[in-house]
C-alpha cells in the first residue's frame, strides 16, 4: 500500500509537472528571435501556417503547436491576409492573432492640402498596392491617413479615399451657417483649398475663410497667390517668386486676374479648412500679409493693410531676403 501510494504521488506530480510544462509551452515566450511576416491565402489551413510558422522558427514544432491548439484552443477558423509576428511571441498569442485576423496593416498618409499630383505619387510609390490608377480629380481626396492590405489595388484605396471626401463634404455642408459666401458643396470645396494653401496655423483658418468670404461678397478679386502658381504646378512648390506676367495670366485660376472663385479646388482640404469655409470668422477683415512667424496680420482698410505690407518688407529686408 505504501509502495502504490507513492507512486500515485509521483504519477500525480508528473501529470502537474507536464501540464506545467505545457502551459507555459503554450503561454510563455515563443522561440522566434526576430520578427517575421507571414502570408494566410484566402481558405488556407492552420495546418498549413504552421508549417511556415515552424519554418520561420516562430513555433518550435508545427504537430506539437497543432495539438495545443486542440488543447488550449478551439475550433475558429483563422483569417487569410498577412500577418507580421513579432519575436519571442508566444503561440497562445499566435493562434488568437490568426483566428482574429489581426493582419499587418499599411497606410498611406495625405496631408491636408497635398494637390492630387502628389497624391498619385504617393500612391504609385506605396509598397505592397497593385495596379495603377490616374491622377485624381484635384479635390476629391478627404486627407487623412489609409490603412491597407498586402495586395490591395490602388484604385481600391483612392476609392475609399474620394468616398470619405464625398461623405465629410456632405456633412459639413449640413452644418453650413447662414448667409455665407459660398452657394454650393464645391465652391465651398474651392474655397477651402485656398484657405489650406494660405496659412498654416490652424487658429488662423476661421479668420482666412472670413477675409475671402468678405471678398466673395463685395465681388473684390480674391487675390490669393497659391492660384497663381497652381496652373503653372499643378500644385507643386514653385521654387522661386510669382513672376509678373503669371500674376497677369487668364488661365481660369488666376484670382488676381478676375474676381470670384477659380474654376477648381487647387489643392485636397481637410475637415478643418472645409468647416472654416463654413463657418468663418465675422470679421471687417478685407486683407491680410505675411507676419513672419508663419501668420498673418489682417486689416479693414488698404491703408492699413499697405502699412503691413512694409512691416513686412522690412523683416525681410532684415533677414536678407529682399
Amino acid at each position: 500500500m505504501r509502495k502504490f501510494g507513492c507512486f500515485g504521488v509521483l504519477l500525480i506530480l508528473a501529470l502537474v509537472g507536464a501540464a506545467f510544462w505545457a502551459a507555459q509551452l503554450w503561454g510563455g515566450a515563443g522561440p522566434g528571435t526576430r520578427n517575421v511576416s507571414l502570408m494566410v491565402a484566402q481558405g488556407s489551413t492552420l495546418t498549413a501556417a504552421a508549417r511556415e510558422l515552424e519554418k520561420q522558427g516562430a513555433i518550435r514544432n508545427a504537430d506539437l503547436f497543432l495539438a495545443m491548439t486542440r488543447i488550449f484552443g478551439d475550433d475558429t477558423p483563422i483569417q487569410a491576409g498577412e500577418y507580421r509576428i513579432p519575436a519571442r511571441i508566444s503561440q497562445s498569442d499566435i493562434l488568437k492573432m490568426l483566428q482574429g485576423g489581426r493582419t499587418l496593416q499599411r497606410f498611406v498618409m495625405i496631408p491636408e492640402g497635398m494637390p492630387s499630383i502628389l497624391v498619385h505619387e504617393r500612391l504609385m510609390a506605396a509598397e505592397q498596392l497593385k495596379g495603377e490608377v490616374d491622377v485624381p480629380i484635384e479635390g476629391s481626396i478627404l486627407p487623412d491617413s489609409y490603412a491597407y492590405n498586402r495586395g490591395d489595388t490602388r484604385q481600391a484605396v483612392l476609392d475609399r479615399m474620394q468616398s470619405a471626401m464625398d461623405r465629410y463634404l456632405a456633412e459639413a455642408w449640413e452644418r453650413r451657417k447662414p448667409n455665407i459666401a459660398v452657394n454650393t458643396p464645391q465652391e465651398a470645396l474651392i474655397l477651402a483649398s485656398i484657405v489650406e494653401k494660405e496659412t498654416g496655423k490652424p487658429e488662423e483658418r476661421r479668420m482666412v475663410a472670413g477675409v475671402y468670404s468678405n471678398r466673395l461678397k463685395r465681388g473684390m478679386p480674391l487675390q490669393a497667390d497659391p492660384t497663381v502658381i497652381y496652373p503653372v504646378t499643378r500644385g507643386k512648390p514653385l521654387g522661386r517668386r510669382i513672376l509678373r506676367s503669371e500674376l497677369q495670366a487668364k488661365n481660369g485660376y488666376n484670382t488676381y486676374a478676375m474676381a470670384g472663385l477659380p474654376e477648381g479646388p487647387i489643392a485636397n482640404p481637410g475637415r478643418a479648412s472645409i468647416d472654416a469655409v463654413l463657418d468663418p470668422e465675422t470679421t471687417n477683415a478685407l486683407y491680410f500679409v505675411a507676419d513672419g512667424t508663419g501668420g498673418h496680420i489682417f486689416a479693414d482698410t488698404l491703408e492699413q493693410h499697405n502699412a503691413n505690407v512694409q512691416k513686412w518688407y522690412a523683416l525681410r529686408r532684415a533677414r536678407g531676403e529682399m
